[in-house]
Formats: C-alpha cells, structure tokens, sequence
C-alpha cells in the first residue's frame, strides 16, 4: 500500500533541468546559444549592439562560468549559471 500524501510532493526527476556538457554540442549550436543570451539578456535593455558581448559570452561557456541547461519539460536550451 502506498501513501499517496507522502509521494504528492515529489517532483518527476525526469522533468528537472539539467546541464548539457558542450562538448556534445556542435560549434553552431553553440554558438546560436551564445547569440540568444546575447539577445535576450542584452538585446532588451536598450543596448545599441548586444551583440558585442559575443565574445566574452563565448569565453565564459569555454571557461564554464556559464553552462548549457536543458529543460525537459519546455524542450528548451539556453545558457545560464552553473549550479
């Protein structure tokens, strides 16, 4: 017999976000990441050319201070802080 109160709030681990190592990534796909966070975190905020974050964007995935995360669950990948 199970308690269903005890398993209602457990969440499905399938349905948790987790980091794709780049190296499984092509350099396109890659890169099309590094232009959306570009876009998105720079690209709103009134800046004349967010894209001349690109570099520094590119360099920081290389050095892994940003990370590739997936969400299952949106079947979405963007970059973002590691955990």
């Amino acid at each position: 017999m199970t308690d269903d109160a005890s398993q209602q709030g457990q969440s499905d681990p399938r349905e948790e976000k987790f980091v794709v190592d780049t190296g499984l990534l092509s350099e396109d796909q890659i890169e099309g990441l590094v232009d959306e966070y570009c876009t998105r975190y720079h690209g709103l905020n009134d800046t004349e050319n967010p894209m001349a974050e690109r570099g520094r964007v590119l360099a920081a995935v290389r050095r892994g201070e940003l990370v590739v995360w997936f969400d299952p669950v949106e079947n979405t990948a963007g970059l973002g802080q590691p955990a």
